[in-house]
């Protein structure tokens, strides 16, 4: 199994500005964005028309394969010959370069994190979608659809196409008992000091939110993205603490897989792909969700308000969500799929049980990323919160 999901994580380190609202859990509906912004008024597709020839995409590496990078992983090759479509596909490496090549005009389509999607859709970028001329819309898992992170106003923005969440991963013959809490790489007094990896990344910063919403509830934190001064500060303490046991921060999940087979890492936050990675190299871990809860991510593709081919446009946005089609990006991409459907076509066929694409009460412990803003997310209007910028400095000062 493949992943590129690192593109997507590093993707939330680079972000300064207005993006997602993302809430924990599978409930959260669109709405009005922070301070009550309305998006645009734009028309969305009224019919389906005739193909124009090609579509252009912005995408994730991974989402848009034709096998040239393996001949057995093509989902494009069959659409192109189906529809008459080329697949002109620019891989963007961070959601603020996703951001800057919707602006341009240029592209039709874009694979969006949820710390992208909603700087897109109040920013005029993306047009609302006519989900009712995506025909496998109607598969797609409930927890995905009108979210905060790809709808407004109960107006869809997007299709979804996948997700994952973060989770605990340790080393099953070093850690004993089984870990159940984040306690496990926040505890100060850990037995594990300097075998704790964490991931770096400013958005690190909402893990220890999260773990400060269950063991601090007199900090008043609602949303581990929704920071006031009192709330990030010891946010920011407890991640300048957590440093001291910290052996090494990750980014390359590639390295972490590593550093678990070899021992310098027993315990720290991962994601499904990589324990599965981790397992397949031989090293003995194991990986949770804890009690707490965890953050995660999810993705959504968006048609641009200015699409010179919608109409190709379209037909991708229901191919890729196809049930085939949606079971080998889950596979090769490594994540859950957004189309049930698509659980009963993958060629392992415990990858919908290993990434929980059913389970809507293992999502509802979720917190999906969004960057953070000034208008605090929780809809708070008496305080303000610290926006990224503030993150990424901090991230700095926490590291040392």
């Amino acid at each position: 199994m493949r992943t590129t999901r690192v593109f997507t994580a590093l993707a939330a380190a680079g972000l300064l500005a207005l993006a997602g609202c993302g809430d924990g859990g599978g409930t959260t509906t669109g709405g009005s964005g922070p301070g009550g912004i309305k998006p645009p008024k734009i028309d969305k597709l009224a019919s389906l028309g005739a193909g124009e020839g090609q579509v252009n995409i912005v995408a994730w590496a991974g989402y848009v394969e034709n096998g040239s990078t393996d001949p057995k992983v093509d989902w494009v090759t069959g659409f192109e010959k189906e529809t008459g479509c080329k697949v002109n596909v620019k891989v963007a490496g961070t959601s603020d370069e996703m951001v800057t090549l919707m602006k341009t005009g240029d592209y039709d389509l874009v694979s969006a994190s949820g710390d992208a999607s909603l700087r897109l859709i109040y920013g005029g970028q993306v047009a609302p979608v006519n989900t009712d001329l995506v025909p496998n819309y109607k598969d797609v898992f409930d927890g995905l659809k009108l979210k905060q992170w790809n709808s407004a106003d109960g107006v869809s923005y997007g299709i979804p196409h996948g997700r994952g969440a973060n989770l605990l991963m340790y080393r099953t013959d070093k850690v004993t008992p089984a870990p159940t809490s984040w306690s496990a790489v926040f505890d100060a007094n850990s037995p594990y000091k300097g075998m704790v990896t964490a991931y770096d990344s400013p958005i690190y910063i909402a893990d220890a939110a999260l773990y400060l919403m269950k063991h601090q509830p007199e900090l008043g934190i609602k949303n581990p993205y929704a920071l006031d001064d009192k709330q990030f500060a010891a946010a920011v303490d407890l991640l300048k603490k957590q440093n001291e046991l910290i052996g090494e921060y990750w980014s390359d999940y590639t390295k972490e897989v590593q550093a678990f087979k070899s021992g310098n890492s027993v315990v720290g936050t991962s994601w499904q792909v990589i324990v599965n990675l981790a397992k397949a190299d031989g090293a003995p871990v194991a990986a949770v969700l804890p009690e707490e809860g965890a953050t995660g991510w999810s993705d959504t593709w968006m048609i641009s308000a200015k699409a010179k081919h919608p109409n190709c446009g379209y037909r991708w946005m229901n191919h890729i969500i196809d049930p085939q089609a949606n079971a080998a990006v889950a596979e090769w991409f490594g994540e859950a799929p957004a189309n049930k459907l698509s659980c009963d076509k993958t060629a392992d066929k415990n990858h919908c049980a290993t990434f929980h694409a059913a389970d809507e009460a293992y999502f509802e412990k979720v917190w999906f990323w969004s960057t953070p803003v000034a208008q605090c997310l929780d809809g708070r209007t008496d305080v303000t919160c610290k926006d990224y910028a503030a993150w990424t400095q901090a991230w700095t000062t926490i590291k040392g």
